[in-house]
């Protein structure tokens, strides 16, 4: 397990973001990570979905739109008030994924992407709860920062950019990155049939550099990126499809698993 390292704590890094962006809407693409994903195992809208981690809502929103039942949860509170502002009718709430409050066997889903890595503490308590309020055969479905090639390249252009930034500010818990062996360990010893882990890139690391983006998204607009999934230009889908096909492991920058409770 490596851990990255910021000049912002977790939690002060995600209520800046949320504050600073308008509530997502609900996402459309469902070809794009994360929407892609929930899809495998979320079939129809029979039994209830709990989403921990749900930020600005962009996959609570396309499932609530759809008629499903589904509750979303996060531990920023600006993330919470923004949703419930923008629509009333979602059902969301300020919680702690390492202590919910939910009874035992009350959710068929849980979904949970980028949540578990930026977990400094309690990593284990968060996956004990995941299988305790899942019901006998339920499925969870999670990303977490894998360990690899592209996140340490990612992390050593942001050390560089917080460098010429002049930041002098000591550095604090970020996130961590994990192998797909450490991660599918944590949900073995807690109770889960591991059916997939895929190798995703949610931002490719070209997606950082304006020249390789759809001309659509050439100027950043996180709110559409976010929606739409972060678009290639034609050049740039063919280079991420090279890394891809022969270095998966070492060019995605999360891993999403599909697990099952036994």
């Amino acid at each position: 397990m490596r851990i990255t390292y910021r000049n912002i704590n977790n939690k002060d890094y995600w209520n800046n973001r949320w504050e600073d962006i308008p509530t997502d809407e609900p996402m459309t693409n469902t070809n794009a990570y994360p929407l892609k994903y929930s899809e495998m195992l979320i079939k129809n809208s029979d039994g209830q979905i709990l989403e921990a981690g749900c930020g600005n809502g962009r996959i609570l929103r396309y499932y609530h739109g759809q008629g499903y039942n589904i509750i979303g949860l996060d531990f920023i509170e600006v993330a919470i008030d923004k949703l419930n502002k923008t629509d009333p009718t979602l059902r969301v709430e300020v919680g702690d994924i390492t202590g919910l409050r939910f009874e035992n066997e009350s959710f068929k889903y849980l979904l949970a992407f980028g949540l578990y890595h930026n977990l400094e503490n309690g990593l284990e308590d968060a996956i004990s709860e995941t299988n305790r309020v899942l019901k006998n055969n339920g499925k969870v479905c999670a990303s977490f920062r894998a360990d690899n090639i592209q996140t340490r390249l990612t992390d050593l252009l942001t050390n560089r950019k917080s460098k010429t930034a002049g930041s002098d500010q000591s550095l604090v818990f970020h996130k961590m990155n994990l192998t797909k062996n450490e991660f599918s360990s944590l949900f073995k010893n807690n109770g889960f049939e591991i059916e997939n882990i895929y190798p995703v890139e949610n931002m490719p690391i070209l997606y950082k550099f304006p020249f390789f983006r759809a001309k659509s998204h050439k100027e950043f607009n996180e709110n559409i990126a976010r929606s739409e999934g972060y678009k290639l230009s034609a050049f740039g889908q063919i280079l991420q499809n090279i890394l891809m096909k022969y270095f998966p492991d070492q060019f995605c920058n999360i891993n999403v698993i599909i697990a099952r409770k036994v």
